[in-house]
């Protein structure tokens, strides 16, 4: 598991804010490893290291959880909205945790949503610098060729900067529509379909089939299933391998 502050730690084993946390770190009453910290930047490994409040440990940590949504249109990616609308918690509400959606799919978008209470993982999963790849099959107005697809992954410039897909094939073309498998490396906002309209072609439908190492296979609209230990040693491996070189 990644280091993390401690005063994250803290928070995350409900001891307190992560104010409060930095009180109990500036007032000695915090140890790792039996060596107390007075520094509000020190960093700890939660699995691994042994912190203690006035001599006494951590309660010990909730279990992790680790799902594969088939995300469905028409829900909202949140655990709350104040809106009203569906949000994806609701359709793990069975589970006896809270989980957070890794990163968010539009409204109107469908397919592979991660759920889990692993804020440590979601983070790096998350963070540019590891350019987890993203795929998606978009149902496109008018016919892409493949002559113009070198056109496609040359990239395009944004509102918010340049965007690349890193990967595009033609997975069936017709007259007036054509379906496209998209590849890329940042979850910026409705980045897809700012792409594809900076490309001339309107996207009429989106869903995303992998993220990462995990693909949505053919888990049905609106279910979910628990990912496999070894989906989520590959999804550590990915985050890891695109960390830097320093790690």
């Amino acid at each position: 598991m990644a280091n993390l502050r401690l005063n994250k730690i803290l928070a995350q084993a409900g001891l307190s804010s992560r104010r409060g946390a930095d009180r109990l770190i500036a007032d000695g009453r915090v140890a790792v490893n039996g060596a107390i910290t007075r520094e509000l930047a020190t960093l700890a490994d939660p699995e691994r290291d042994v912190v203690t409040v006035d001599g006494r440990p951590l309660p010990r940590a909730e279990a992790k959880h680790y799902l594969l949504l088939h995300k469905p249109a028409g829900y909202v990616t949140s655990v709350s909205d104040p809106r009203g609308r569906p949000v994806v918690s609701q359709l793990v509400a069975d589970v006896d945790a809270r989980l957070y959606p890794v990163g968010r799919l539009d409204w109107d978008v469908e397919g592979a949503l991660l759920m889990t209470n692993d804020g440590a993982l979601t983070h790096r999963l998350l963070h540019p610098r590891y350019g987890l790849p993203r795929v998606y099959e978009a149902e496109v107005d008018g016919r892409v060729v493949p002559g113009a697809l070198e056109r496609w992954r040359r990239g395009v410039v944004l509102d918010d900067g340049p965007a690349r897909a890193v990967e595009v094939t033609v997975v069936h073309g017709g007259r007036d529509a054509t379906l496209l498998e998209l590849t890329f490396t940042e979850g910026r906002k409705h980045e897809v379909k700012r792409y594809c309209a900076a490309l001339g072609h309107r996207v009429r439908r989106l869903r995303r089939i992998a993220f990462g190492p995990v693909r949505l296979g053919d888990l049905p609209r609106g279910r979910y299933r628990r990912l496999t230990p070894r989906e989520v040693s590959a999804l550590r491996a990915a985050a890891d391998a695109g960390g830097p070189k320093s790690r």
